[in-house]
């Protein structure tokens, strides 16, 4: 992984409105569109490796579950923002249709 690609990744990351969320695939999606390269791995490694500075709670898989080990914390700042949820403790995650952000949105 190159540096260009680690900070458009948490550039982005930084650019997430509290209450909203992307996907690491919507986030590789868009820096496809900028960079030409990358895919949704290779945004989790940006995550796990640099994303302490951002807010890496906004990022969610698919499913819209946070990272794993860090569930608890992630889905209480999660509510805090007021980010639309599904389920309750353990199980809740990001209902990610309603919650989806997308660069350029209002």
């Amino acid at each position: 992984m190159d540096d260009d690609y680690l900070e458009a990744v948490l550039d982005l990351v930084a650019e997430i409105p509290p209450g909203r969320a992307m996907t690491y695939g919507g986030i590789a999606e868009v820096l496809r569109d900028r960079l030409g390269r990358g895919g949704p791995r290779l945004v989790g490694q940006v995550m796990a490796r640099a994303g302490g500075g951002v807010p890496w709670w906004r990022v969610v898989n698919a499913a819209g579950e946070p990272p794993a080990h860090y569930r608890a914390d992630a889905v209480a700042r999660l509510r805090d923002e007021g980010c639309p949820l599904t389920g309750e403790g353990a199980a809740a995650r990001v209902a990610v249709r309603r919650a989806l952000w997308w660069p350029g949105d209002a």
